[in-house]
């Protein structure tokens, strides 16, 4: 029997092109189109290594902040000594651990984890989870609307990066508006892309709780309904965690409203669409407990009927998707004109969330190598390594 001997988390930077800062705080929302700057971020490399030289890894993408990594590293000591195959009861520990705090940390472990016992039986992790489909239909997810010129800084440039987005064989795009939660120009913005793409092509909004209160959200949610959103996502300024009033918004639109990305796990979700809070339940392997999470909160809307999303990019969410019948496409984030995703350069298997690699479908592929499907470029992770943490 195999046991967890070590666990390594190790911080890297990366810098990528034409991606600056509207305010010296580094959130998703004040990124930017500017040409010839350089964004520099963050990332984390997990290796879970066994007593008998077998080992699993995963480069984590939205879950890189500081307050994951501290997380991450005071759960590692959890899993020393555990049958790697035992992931059920090591989901259960670190839930457990982690009960006073957002369960943020968890997920990249349980995400090597699967990466690890796939390998060990020399399968893909698309394969253990029964995946059935080999290609995901992909949408556009956008940066925010930045005030200084350039990028997304218009409903005008707004509406002609959705016509792009059709060329490229995109599926749809979801809009991320301004920080600002200007209510005219947020619709005008819908109104605008719409005109542009047509009435069949699929248009979501996500303010990204930037809407000041429940009034503004009802009358951009008023604005998705006109111009038939697919989804409108977590509108207004509660951080979409309020069941009761996301409730009270259903009851008047009719736009499917897709909310839970801020609400922790299986059982919490669970909770808020039972409580009418939502439609549709967002969840991301990163953000829920891993894919052990992931997949639990998928068999529960399945079970009740409804359908999920998935929040964001990266090989561990494609193996989820391709295993889910209740789910619609898959979202590459974030994207806008000139201003690429910012991905890790570590894959050295072809693998990319980049939309300039999109296929002419506008399908990605479902890695299927041996484990999560993808290799890493371990040289370029430790030639730019900024800390590394040891649990052994």
């Amino acid at each position: 029997m195999s046991s967890i001997k070590s666990v390594s988390i190790t911080e890297f930077e990366f810098d990528t092109p034409n991606i600056g800062l509207e305010t010296p705080a580094a959130g998703v929302g004040n990124m930017s189109y500017v040409r010839g700057s350089s964004f520099n971020a963050k990332r984390f490399a997990v290796k879970i290594t066994t007593d008998d030289g077998a080992s699993g890894e995963y480069v984590t993408n939205w879950v890189s902040t500081s307050s994951s990594l501290g997380q991450a590293s005071m759960l590692a000591p959890s899993m020393l000594g555990r049958n790697p195959e035992h992931r059920e009861a090591i989901y259960d520990a670190l839930k457990r651990e982690a009960r006073a705090y957002d369960h943020m940390g968890h997920g990249m472990l349980d995400i090597a984890l699967w990466d690890l016992v796939a390998k060990m039986h020399n399968t893909s992790v698309k394969s253990m989870l029964g995946g059935f489909r080999d290609t995901l239909p992909t949408y556009a997810s956008t940066y925010h609307g930045q005030e200084s010129p350039g990028g997304l800084c218009t409903p005008e440039a707004y509406a002609d990066y959705a016509e792009q987005c059709v060329a490229t064989g995109f599926h749809g795009i979801k809009i991320h508006g301004w920080m600002s939660g200007d209510v005219k120009r947020e619709i005008t913005n819908l109104h605008g892309v719409r005109n542009r793409v047509g009435d069949d092509w699929r248009i979501m909004l996500d303010p990204a709780c930037t809407l000041r209160n429940w009034n503004d959200a009802l009358a951009v949610g008023r604005a998705c309904d006109d111009i038939n959103c697919f989804w409108y996502e977590d509108p207004y300024m509660d951080s979409s965690v309020s069941s009761f009033g996301h409730q009270r918004l259903r009851e008047r639109l009719s736009t499917p409203l897709l909310i839970s990305e801020h609400v922790r796990g299986l059982e919490q979700k669970a909770s808020f669409m039972l409580n009418g809070g939502c439609d549709m339940i967002h969840a991301d392997p990163e953000y829920d407990m891993g894919i052990t999470g992931v997949m639990k909160i998928a068999h529960f809307c399945e079970a009740v009927g409804l359908d999920l999303q998935l929040h964001a990019a990266g090989p561990a969410h494609r193996v989820c998707m391709s295993a889910m019948r209740n789910t619609h496409m898959y979202e590459m984030a974030l994207v806008g004109p000139d201003m690429p995703n910012i991905i890790a350069p570590v894959y050295i298997c072809g693998y990319s969330d980049q939309p300039t690699e999109l296929p002419a479908n506008g399908c990605v592929p479902v890695p299927e190598l041996t484990g999560l499907g993808v290799r890493y470029d371990w040289d370029f992770i430790e030639a730019h390594k900024t800390q590394q943490i040891l649990v052994e």
